[in-house]
């Protein structure tokens, strides 16, 4: 399994963030954290040695809260599905999360489930709380809306074939006077190196779309596997810097070496810096400069 995880930038909440998470979910696992080294501090505007990123687990789900400041805000584009065994589970948590929050469809019984309810936290993370059994505690959701609205299945076709055993496991689509454009998703799964994730159109009238607030990371073990996501994603899209890029459709996405955290483990101050000072010079991340500055 590939292990995508989930970036989340915070307007300097991350720690905060991570200690609500801690009393909604059970096995929450903080991971390991990185503060702002002088490089990333002034090309940031962050303080130098403040929290930058803070890694965490929930039930499975990795995420990395990134304290950015205020240039980019999470919205309910790609939110979390979470299965809950119980229906007092889903009372629980929907009642924790909207506290400071904004309720986006109330905690109830639709059609589809007998008790589902959904929640953007006070942060702006959005969570779909839903009654429901699945391996997979927690699945990233990506909702398609404004100028993408009906681009669901065309992505999901688009990332499967970027990402080795893959396939979309499952496809439900709105039919006449259902509430969205007919033959468009409705709600659909597809797994990506065996990870689940959901797609869904979400029609064109939401304010919000795609945005850096909540991207995806994929981890990669060589040079050769950052070169081939890096070269498929940004087809059609936009290459950042530091390893974000944006896709064809607006979903941003950090292609990672693993070997990068590594690098930035080590007990050498200066040389993490130098890491820290290449990688900000890159757009896409390259293995052997990155090793070469903790070397030099």
């Amino acid at each position: 399994m590939k292990d995508i995880s989930t970036c989340l930038w915070f307007n300097d909440q991350a720690e905060e963030a991570f200690e609500l998470y801690s009393t909604v979910f059970n096995n929450v696992k903080k991971l390991r954290t990185a503060a702002y080294s002088d490089a990333s501090a002034a090309m940031s505007g962050r303080p130098k040695g403040s929290l930058m990123t803070l890694e965490f687990e929930i039930e499975g789900q990795k995420f990395m809260g990134l304290n950015g400041g205020p240039i980019f805000q999470i919205n309910p584009s790609i939110s979390f599905y979470v299965s809950c065994d119980s229906e007092a589970e889903v009372e629980a948590r929907f009642n924790k999360l909207s506290q400071g929050g904004q309720v986006l469809m109330p905690l109830n019984t639709y059609p589809f489930s007998k008790k589902y309810g959904w929640v953007s936290d006070k942060f702006g993370v959005s969570w779909q709380l839903n009654l429901a059994e699945s391996p997979q505690k927690i699945i990233p959701a990506i909702m398609f809306v404004g100028q993408q609205t009906g681009r669901a299945e065309e992505a999901m076709k688009h990332y499967i074939s970027i990402f080795e055993n893959s396939k979309i496991l499952d496809i439900a689509r709105f039919e006449a006077g259902q509430g969205g454009t007919e033959g468009d998703i409705k709600h659909a799964k597809f797994s990506l190196d065996g990870q689940v994730f959901i797609a869904f159109d979400g029609g064109a009238a939401h304010a919000f779309g795609f945005s850096e607030g909540v991207s995806l990371i994929i981890p990669c073990k060589t040079q050769e596997e950052v070169n081939g996501f890096w070269d498929k994603l940004t087809d059609g899209g936009q290459p950042s810097q530091c390893g974000w890029l944006k896709d064809k459709f607006g979903v941003s996405w950090q292609i990672v070496p693993n070997v990068l955290a590594e690098l930035l483990q080590g007990d050498d101050a200066e040389r993490c810096k130098s890491v820290v000072d290449a990688m900000l010079q890159m757009s896409k991340l390259d293995i052997g400069r990155l090793q070469a500055a903790y070397r030099d």
